[in-house]
């Protein structure tokens, strides 16, 4: 008899309304995914299809109106500890510091200074920020601040790191810099981080860093396709399989 091992994170059959003008608009339809431990999905599709709302109802900020998440098999009710996000935005404290941003969440689960300070030291180093622990966002450049956020997702030790169009609002060579230094921190034994789940409207950044790709369609909004990116890394975008790949996936949003 062969046992079949349960889905380490999955969206079953998840529909999600919200009311706008007055009546109640479906905006995901009965849209069903299984994510694997271990491994790094981009989810793309359409301006407004639903993608950065599919991250809040997997990380429980958002209940959705039908269907459930299950992690580790067992439905997940409420903000799923076991998760980290980082955002478009970077949505850092003005008023903090480098070292204060990063380690906000330990202080809120009230940790003590001396565990709080070690850890925050650890990621600050980790992302290359060594140096600017004094610093304020207003003085850091926008490659800086979202290497803050990813320091104070990743300083809460999440096994699964959600990440909302994290390179949309930086420069294509700062971009090309972070997505690298996210890869190695995947794949650095010392993370607890084993699983990202990544919102990205540029598909070759889905190409470039996934292990899979899910297409969604147009509100309301359902998987269209997932693509498995069988591409050795590093990846070279100058490889015809990634153009193919390319095409392949924009055919299916536009």
């Amino acid at each position: 008899m062969v046992i079949m091992a349960e889905p380490f994170l999955e969206l079953s059959m998840i529909s999600q309304e919200f009311l706008e003008e007055g009546r109640n608009n479906l905006a995901i339809r009965d849209l069903s995914l299984s994510i694997d431990e271990g491994e790094f999905v981009s989810i793309v599709g359409p301006s407004g299809c639903g993608k950065s709302t599919l991250l809040r109802i997997l990380q429980g900020l958002i209940s959705p109106t039908r269907g459930e998440v299950l992690y580790r098999g067992s439905p997940s009710l409420g903000v799923n500890g076991d998760m980290g996000m980082v955002f478009q935005g970077f949505a850092l404290f003005p008023w903090m510091t480098v070292r204060e941003n990063v380690g906000i969440g330990l202080v809120a689960q009230g940790l003590p200074k001396s565990e709080i300070s070690r850890s925050v030291a650890f990621y600050i180093d980790k992302v290359g920020l060594e140096g600017y622990e004094e610093a304020y966002p207003r003085e850091l450049s926008g490659g800086m601040k979202q290497r803050v956020g990813i320091a104070r997702a990743l300083c809460m030790e999440p096994a699964i790191l959600l990440m909302d169009e994290p390179f949309s609002n930086l420069d294509a060579l700062t971009s090309l810099t972070l997505r690298d230094e996210v890869l190695m921190l995947w794949q650095d034994p010392e993370m607890s981080v084993r699983t990202i789940i990544m919102v990205t409207h540029i598909i070759e950044e889905a190409i470039l860093m996934s292990d899979r790709v899910v297409v969604l369609s147009r509100r309301p909004t359902h998987v269209v396709e997932e693509i498995s990116v069988d591409l050795r890394r590093p990846r070279d975008r100058r490889h015809p399989d990634f153009d193919r790949l390319s095409d392949r996936i924009f055919s299916l949003i536009s």
